[in-house]
């Protein structure tokens, strides 16, 4: 049965900062995920949807349809072995340890993605929300191998700036919205600093180790597996006494209401409606 989350929370925030620990979610033998969506976040998870941190060792979904959102897929670097991505827009390759694949779905279309045999894929899934002037785009999607991240220096860190601006640096742009992504590694007594838009929501993540994070208007211990959002905050400071891995979105805050039911988000239930019955009916393509 499918189910939607109705997004009541469009519009300025009254929080000033959330936290959660997500849900624990296996599927078989070879899938394992901690799911965050934006219903924990009061708001502040804006322009994410969702994000799952997951392992996979075994292809667990089959093909399936995404629209009105981008389907971002972010490999770690001790992901193993390939991560075969094919979608309806004809792309089919294997993502390795370290890349970016962002599928821009907007009005519809088909994806599908499996581990290779013998492969461990570590990453995130990202459900990015689309302003709704470009939620019935032509679909497109890009892909940013690796070696082509460029890589900024902390006191004891180092951070992937996968994709935005930080340090000087520029990585890949997202389409449609101002999104910062940067992967964090911090050594132990280590520390690293991001400068940002004030204006900006900030998503943060702890994969491994205890991370404290420091803000404008506050503090936060976080342990393995605990998300923490907030906005209004300017220069964002992580220190681990152990070492730590994080990982840090800022985006600009759509602030736009919409209704998501699995992989679809639109403007309201009778889009959502429309566009089930066009993959039904074979309307949003397939894959080869």
């Amino acid at each position: 049965m499918n189910t939607q989350d109705i997004d009541k929370l469009a519009g300025v925030p009254c929080e000033t900062h959330a936290q959660s620990d997500g849900r624990e979610i296996t599927i078989g033998d070879g899938f394992e995920t901690q799911s965050y969506t934006h219903t924990d976040f009061r708001g502040l998870m804006d322009p994410l949807i969702m994000v799952d941190h997951f392992v996979m060792t075994q292809p667990t979904f089959g093909t399936h349809a995404h629209a009105g959102l981008s389907a971002v897929t972010v490999m770690f670097e001790d992901s193993e072995g390939a991560f075969r991505n094919r979608d309806s827009l004809g792309n089919d390759l294997d993502l390795a340890p370290g890349d970016l694949y962002w599928f821009k779905a907007a009005r519809g279309a088909i994806h599908n993605e499996a581990t290779r045999p013998g492969a461990r894929t570590h990453a995130l899934q990202v459900f990015v929300n689309l302003p709704a002037e470009h939620r019935h785009d032509a679909p497109s999607a890009f892909h940013v191998a690796a070696a082509d991240i460029p890589r900024l220096a902390g006191d004891g860190a180092a951070a992937r700036l996968v994709l935005g601006e930080g340090g000087g640096l520029k990585g890949a742009v997202a389409p449609d919205i101002s999104l910062t992504l940067l992967d964090i590694d911090i050594q132990a007594g280590g520390q690293f600093t991001h400068s940002g838009d004030k204006d900006h929501h900030a998503w943060i993540l702890a994969v491994q180790g205890t991370t404290t994070v420091t803000w404008t208007a506050g503090s936060a211990d976080l342990q393995p597996g605990k998300a923490i959002a907030f906005a209004d905050a300017t220069d964002i400071s992580f220190s681990s006494k152990e070492g730590a891995h994080v990982v840090l979105f800022r985006g600009q805050p759509l602030r736009q209401a919409f209704v998501q039911r699995g992989p679809y988000a639109m403007g309201n239930a009778a889009e959502l409606d429309e566009i089930e019955a066009a993959y039904r009916s074979g309307r949003l393509g397939s894959i080869g």
